[in-house]
């Protein structure tokens, strides 16, 4: 897709939401803002980038869904509505939501669907994420990922479940979904799990945005400022986190001073906020903070962090939670601790795929001072690391303990 993938990649969303609110068919909107995409392919190189890409490409969706729709006379009466023109567009005022991608969010969030299926079926449709990169975000493979997207999609239409927000008093049963959702997109901003970027702009900016506009639409809800405090202290440290050749930056590196400082105090301020929040963003918020507020990686408060992790840990028994624990642990009490901490999660199946068990083996063996051990698994970690500067990191990490570098 060449230079125009980060434009298709940031309207994307936007327009497969709109198309969504205007058709009320989520197989239409796909599909028209694909078309609309081959289109500009065609035609902006030609013609040169239009002053509003993503207004451009709903117009032409809606052209080619128009004509769709028009030429499947069998489709439901709600179909054939949008090709008329059918009104809906105050929906938004009406609901308090300003945002057609929360709506959508929301929308997929719907309780007749499986958990995963929402999570797959929104990050698909708001965030334009491919197949293999969702597989990659929620551990599981790509064949079980297409088939929840398509069964989700499936139930949607068959039970006639209708693309808009719900009412007021249930929004809040929703609002566990939203918030994982908008955490996965930046999340695969933050941490690409593949490609040739190491961060992709536009998802950080795009999980930052739909969490402020969250928090808006529900101020009272300490779990959405604890998700907002979240992205805001992560996101303070991006632009530290590659160098000028696009090369991974390790956290006790990163120039501290070049950190954000206007996010971070908001983060904090978000913390506060946050206090008396029961999901899983408040314990990771504290150790964003941590690191945020830390003068110096060698006066890190691990101590705070671990307290943090253990307490994600009582909420939620994740392998990758306890992964990063070891970590933490390895880096409080020594790298001993810690690998003993990581063999307590090390074989759990639903990490096979992932570069998270051997990464974290091998920067603990490096800090033991067991070099040679290290590279074995850095090596391993390489197999399964999706994302270019990942592997360019391992490799440098090898070359640093004498390894060669195949």
């Amino acid at each position: 897709m060449g230079p125009l993938d980060g434009v298709f990649r940031r309207e994307w969303g936007p327009a497969v939401a709109a198309l969504a609110r205007w058709s009320g068919d989520l197989d239409i909107a796909e599909d028209a803002v694909q078309e609309a995409c081959a289109q500009a392919l065609r035609s902006w190189p030609r013609d040169g980038l239009p002053d509003n890409p993503g207004a451009w490409l709903v117009t032409v969706g809606r052209n080619r869904a128009r004509d769709r729709l028009r030429r499947e006379s069998v489709r439901p009466g709600k179909e054939l509505l949008a090709v008329q023109g059918d009104g809906r567009a105050d929906d938004r005022v009406v609901h308090g939501v300003r945002d057609d991608e929360l709506r959508m969010i929301f929308t997929c969030a719907h309780p007749a669907l499986e958990r995963l299926s929402q999570l797959a079926l929104t990050l698909r449709l708001i965030s334009g994420l491919t197949v293999p990169e969702i597989a990659r975000a929620l551990l599981l493979t790509e064949t079980a990922v297409g088939q929840r997207i398509t069964r989700a999609k499936s139930k949607i239409r068959h039970a006639n479940i209708p693309l808009r927000v719900p009412p007021s008093e249930l929004l809040a049963e929703r609002t566990p979904h939203v918030l994982s959702c908008i955490y996965s997109v930046f999340t695969e901003g933050y941490w690409s799990t593949a490609g040739a970027s190491a961060i992709r702009d536009e998802l950080c900016d795009e999980g930052v945005r739909l969490a402020g506009e969250l928090c808006l639409l529900m101020p009272a809800e300490p779990d959405a400022c604890a998700l907002y405090a979240l992205v805001l202290l992560h996101d303070s440290r991006r632009s530290t986190r590659v160098d000028a050749n696009g090369a991974l930056v390790p956290l006790d590196e990163q120039d501290r001073s070049r950190w954000d400082r206007g996010r971070i105090s908001r983060g904090i301020d978000g913390l506060r906020r946050a206090q008396g929040a029961s999901g899983p963003y408040l314990p990771q918020a504290v150790i964003a903070a941590a690191h945020a507020t830390a003068p110096s990686w060698e006066q890190t408060d691990w101590r705070t962090i671990c307290r943090a992790y253990d307490q994600l840990l009582r909420q939620t028994d994740s392998p990758v939670v306890r992964a990063n624990r070891a970590l933490a642990i390895g880096l409080r009490d020594g790298p001993d601790a810690g690998l003993a901490a990581l063999e307590q999660v090390a074989h759990d199946p639903r990490l096979a795929r992932s570069a998270l068990v051997p990464t974290v083996r091998a920067d603990l063996l490096r800090r033991a001072g067991r070099p040679a051990e290290a590279v074995r698994w850095y090596r391993d970690a390489i197999d399964v690391n999706g994302s270019e500067p990942g592997k360019a990191f391992l490799r440098r990490r090898i070359a640093e303990c004498g390894g060669a570098i195949a």
